[in-house]
């Protein structure tokens, strides 16, 4: 579904990312794991089309996103959960969840996503009429993929949904991923916490300094001296 081959991104005169290929195939959930200043979220943000690579390329199924505009990336089908959550916060939740449905015409579309959305995270329905700003972190993480998830798409981008959450929570958080995937969504998960990554994903990549440093069989990585030794506290 997800094609990148060769992509290089620079900041002025650094280099962000140096030639990175990966990719995402049809319902799979793969991780990018690395430190911090590794290029994950700047690998995000250009597969997103908010920031623009030097070179290399990023097709999605047939379509050339390097040459799609960010604005119209969304109706081809990729979403972005991104880092921090940002919700709008003096918006209610049912109000930030129409606001994800904003490309969406049909109606009746939107009001079954909602019903999706809440069924998936009832705790949004309790809250339907709660400021965004006044939720827990843990509620504005599921309300922030729930707002994704109304675009219809095929693909989500994850960008460390487990920030700033108590260690239950983080749990909780990365079983709705599970099930996100098990519902059909294919999900391409940026997470420092490489341990809960590993333990969920397919696949996975290592990026350290902008460069791809290993990848394979998620647990295969997770159980990888070299991964255990720099990512996991072993």
């Amino acid at each position: 579904m997800l094609n990148i081959k060769d992509l290089c991104v620079s900041y002025g005169a650094i280099s962000a990312l140096k030639g990175i290929s990966l990719t995402v195939n049809d319902g799979e959930l793969v991780t990018l794991i690395g430190a911090n200043g590794a290029g994950k979220t700047t690998t995000l943000h250009t597969i997103s089309g908010l920031l623009k690579a030097s070179s290399g390329t990023i097709m999605l199924d047939d379509i050339d996103l390097q040459k799609t505009p960010a604005h119209k990336i969304i109706e081809y089908g990729m979403a972005q959960v991104p880092e921090g959550r940002h919700v709008f916060a003096q918006m209610t939740v049912l109000e930030n969840l129409y606001m994800g449905a904003y490309s969406i015409s049909d109606k009746k579309k939107i009001e079954d996503n909602i019903e999706w959305v809440f069924h998936h995270f009832p705790r949004l329905k309790e809250r339907s009429k709660q400021l965004a700003g006044t939720l827990s972190g843990g509620e504005q993480q599921m309300l922030a993929t729930g707002r994704a998830i109304m675009t219809n798409p095929k693909i989500v981008l994850m960008d460390e949904p487990s920030m700033g959450l108590s260690p239950l929570l983080v749990s909780e958080i990365f079983s709705i991923i599970k099930e996100l995937q098990k519902s059909g969504i294919t999900i391409l998960l940026v997470e420092q916490n490489a341990k809960m990554a590993l333990s969920i994903a397919d696949r996975a990549y290592v990026l350290e300094n902008g460069k791809i440093s290993m990848s394979g069989n998620a647990s295969e990585l997770l159980n990888d001296e070299r991964v255990k030794k720099a990512y996991l506290g072993a």
